[in-house]
């Protein structure tokens, strides 16, 4: 079980594609290697298994990576 605290990921628009946030995070290098996580049922959005690589993730969505870790998105806030 892992028990660190998620990673914090913070964007600045209403939501990131899943693909694009593993690769922001440099977790996968292309697009094309979410499918083995994908088909793997390595990754969950919420406790639930995703099977969609774009699927839209919003601010306080929490993405779990069998073997690598878990990541909260959050909303960057503009600063004054």
């Amino acid at each position: 079980m892992n028990t660190k605290e998620p990673i914090q990921v913070e964007i600045y628009t209403p939501y990131i594609k899943l693909d694009q946030l593993l690769k922001f995070e440099q977790i996968i290098g292309t697009g094309g290697q979410i499918k083995f996580l994908l088909d793997d049922e390595k990754i969950k959005v919420n406790g639930e298994i995703c099977h969609e690589k774009r699927k839209k993730i919003y601010p306080d969505d929490v993405i779990e990576i069998q073997g690598i870790g878990t990541l909260l998105v959050v909303k960057e806030e503009a600063g004054e």
